[in-house]
């Protein structure tokens, strides 16, 4: 089944830090009743949101600036503070082109998966940035949040099940860039969402697919996100504990959209010993 295991391949903002319902073992701190931990990888565990930042960036720009010259509409670009938070992170790619798009009202056709990145469809557009995230990667790795792998750790030595759910398609490239792919039972990406027709977040799909593959109900599974759409499909999902990770400054928003903890890294859930 795509999306089982598959073997190829500073302390808590929350203000309501209840530690008598919190798991006590060994090393971590989570409620009691949590089994297993769903993961978003970007911004969580890797330093690739920014990577992702950029090229959806470079790529709007010059879609901007084209359609620009074309049409004789004014250049507005991509804004990384307010376009990228509100439209495009943690969506599946098509999703977040479409939603940008949307809000600058314009109209593009779907196409399909296989349209080449300067093709002027949906999944064109998203090609193009995913191209550019390729390029990034290649030319300049992918960087950990240490801390964060620190609890993915403990996790795992604590026994708890463990599944990484990203919206990216290239979810692999960056795991095995990282050193971490073997820290994972469970692995849901942008491809298997395409392969079974999983909904992208905000919609909890993909999350309940990794606890079903991983065999845990939805109540005994935390999830870890930085961006408001995973934090609202955490909650969507009836996940028993929803942690936002707060790496550009919106604790608030988390909060407000579903978190019940907001951390800036996830190693503050590691209990000192």
């Amino acid at each position: 089944m795509t999306g089982a295991p598959d073997h190829h391949t500073a302390g808590p903002e929350s203000g309501q830090d209840d530690r008598e319902s919190r798991r006590s073992g060994p090393g971590i701190n989570l409620p009691k009743q949590i089994s297993s931990c769903l993961f978003d990888l970007d911004g969580v565990l890797t330093q690739t949101a920014r990577v992702h930042a950029a090229a959806w960036k470079e790529m709007f720009d010059a879609y901007l600036r084209d359609r620009s010259r074309e049409t004789g509409e004014p250049f507005r670009p991509f804004e990384i503070e307010t376009d990228y938070a509100m439209y495009v992170d943690g969506k599946l790619r098509q999703d977040g082109v479409r939603s940008f798009l949307e809000s600058r009202g314009i109209e593009l056709p779907e196409g399909t998966s296989e349209d080449a990145p300067d093709t002027l469809t949906i999944n064109g557009l998203g090609n193009r940035k995913n191209q550019l995230v390729l390029d990034i990667i290649e030319r300049n790795g992918v960087d950990r949040y240490e801390g964060s792998v620190r609890f993915l750790e403990a996790v795992r030595d604590a026994g708890l099940r463990r599944a990484v759910v990203s919206a990216s398609k290239n979810r692999q490239a960056v795991l095995a860039a990282t050193g971490i792919e073997d820290l994972f039972e469970v692995r849901v990406d942008g491809v298997v969402a395409q392969e079974r027709h999983l909904r992208g977040k905000p919609a909890p799909d993909t999350f309940l697919a990794a606890a079903d593959a991983l065999g845990v109900e939805p109540a005994r599974c935390a999830v870890f996100e930085d961006a408001v759409a995973g934090v609202e499909a955490g909650r969507a999902g009836g996940f028993g504990w929803v942690v936002g990770v707060d790496r550009v400054g919106q604790a608030e928003s988390l909060r407000s959209h579903g978190a019940n903890i907001v951390v800036r890294d996830l190693s503050e859930l590691l209990e000192e010993r």
